[in-house]
């Protein structure tokens, strides 16, 4: 197996390897997980593998999750089907955390390319590590003991009827996390609110909040800016995906964005989440 660093922050391109073999190899799939604990998102080229294979191999790092909107493969559970064909969805083309809206956010993900447009829907991953560590030293007082909430309504539910999207929230509680968590594995401190955030749980205090001023909106500018962070180019590295091309990225320490500029070509992935840790 050979290792390409693709940029200064994040990123390598695996070569020589095949997902399917180490679905099967313990030794490769540890090794493998070493190099994403280090890249924060791998990629691989070519991969002739069975949709099996692919959940056998995204299983290895723990459960599958299921999607409450996107349909799953009836014949291999956990195997979400993001098939964007007959009309523009605009659900991914924002810098995100997957399942951040989740008690349990996802831990990571293998995405599998099954068809892609001729020009265009390139994904976009962040180092949110890097985004944390660059912080003014100002920001980071402000935000520390900080925590957000987390929804699914606002996105996902947004273009639903009154009723439906109300049954998804019942379903889908907003949740509670930290604005800084911790990486479980690493010990790296990562900076964790996205376009699922919709406001901080515990901003209002004598420290923060001197007038009305201070609170609504000096809270809804802090929170932008941190959202802000992930569109920094030097933290990022920029995919082109072709047919059989498999992305796995670690969900803790990284955001993606999905470039929604190939409509109405047809884009088909297939990705299997893993079922992450209650952030800390």
């Amino acid at each position: 197996m050979q290792v390409e660093q693709l940029s200064a922050v994040i990123g390598a391109e695996l070569t020589g390897v095949n997902l399917g073999d180490a679905s099967r190899d313990a030794d490769l799939f540890a090794e493998i997980k070493d190099l994403l604990l280090k890249h924060r998102v791998l990629f691989l080229r070519d991969q002739d593998i069975t949709r099996a294979e692919h959940v056998a191999f995204a299983r290895r790092f723990g459960e599958l999750e299921d999607h409450p909107v996107a349909g799953s493969d009836p014949e291999n559970p956990g195997l979400v089907q993001i098939y964007r064909s007959d009309k523009r969805e605009n659900y991914e083309n924002n810098y995100h955390t997957d399942g951040l809206w989740r008690r349990n956010p996802t831990m990571g993900s293998v995405l599998r390319c099954i068809e892609c447009p001729p020009l265009g829907g390139d994904t976009i991953w962040v180092n949110m590590v890097e985004a944390y560590r660059n912080l003014p030293d100002d920001i980071k007082r402000r935000i520390e003991g900080l925590r957000a909430k987390h929804s699914i309504e606002h996105s996902f539910g947004a273009a639903m009827a009154p009723e439906a999207r109300a049954a998804l929230a019942a379903e889908n509680p907003p949740v509670e996390h930290p604005v800084v968590r911790t990486h479980p594995e690493t010990g790296e401190k990562v900076l964790y609110v996205c376009s699922f955030t919709t406001h901080f749980a515990n901003f209002h205090t004598p420290d923060n909040v001197r007038f009305g001023l201070d609170k609504t909106p000096g809270a809804s500018n802090l929170l932008n800016y941190l959202i802000s962070q992930a569109s920094i180019p030097e933290y990022q590295v920029r995919f082109r995906w072709k047919p059989g091309s498999v992305a796995i990225w670690d969900n803790r320490s990284t955001q993606h964005y999905a470039v929604m500029d190939y409509w109405p070509a047809p884009r088909k992935m297939e990705r299997a989440a893993i079922i992450g840790d209650v952030p800390y």
